[in-house]
């Protein structure tokens, strides 16, 4: 229903709808993880550092639906499958894993900006959004093991881009992408684990406009 409203209002000044998927490398930082009122799992917290893996199997990669509804300015949905995956060797010890297994997705909707062949052919563009985080959750300690998909909380996103046309219907591009989720995950045993995580990409995709 929010996809659709995006797409056809207001109907009038719809200019043209663009469908976008990107891969590229993305890496996040460290980050602080706090536990607590869990039946196996100890309270605490402790800083993991992340890496993001982006080759291998699944790929990180996104994708994105955008009403132009003017030559400068649209809103889209984005989907975007980060990935975070813990340095094994620093994990705590009793934890056997602590990850996002099928990514750290998350769902946006997104402002855009930009400015139609402003350098030749090439058109520059920001973006802000936010939405939702829904990762793979894989917490495994001393046995015990919380594995599933779970609505963790809020995401925002925020970019800067160029594209460059190949026809009148298909054009590339290049961006910087940022990405913050604040995660906070049920435990199998009631406890509660939390964690906000900075996600930096450079992507590179294709759009498709009709």
């Amino acid at each position: 229903m929010v996809l659709f409203l995006l797409l056809t209002f207001p109907v009038a000044a719809h200019s043209e709808i663009e469908s976008s998927f990107y891969t590229g490398i993305q890496e996040a930082p460290p980050s602080d993880i706090s536990v607590w009122g869990d039946g196996v799992l100890p309270d605490g917290g402790f800083n993991i550092a992340w890496e993001g893996l982006s080759f291998e199997w699944p790929l990180y990669a996104g994708f994105r639906i955008t009403n132009w509804q003017s030559e400068t300015s649209g809103w889209g949905l984005d989907y975007a499958h980060n990935k975070t995956y813990p340095i094994e060797a620093e994990l705590p010890p009793g934890y056997s894993a602590l990850k996002f297994t099928d990514s750290l997705n998350t769902w946006k909707i997104n402002a855009y900006r930009r400015w139609p062949q402003q350098f030749g052919d090439v058109t520059p563009y920001v973006d802000a959004g936010v939405g939702l985080s829904v990762p793979g959750v894989e917490v495994t300690y001393l046995g015990r093991q919380t594995f599933e998909y779970q609505l963790t909380g809020v995401a925002e996103t925020w970019l800067a881009g160029a594209s460059y046309p190949i026809n009148d219907q298909w054009s590339v591009f290049g961006e910087y992408k940022g990405t913050y989720t604040s995660n906070s995950v049920s435990l199998r045993d009631g406890g509660t684990l939390e964690t906000d995580i900075f996600t930096n990409a450079i992507n590179f995709g294709v759009n498709y406009r009709y």
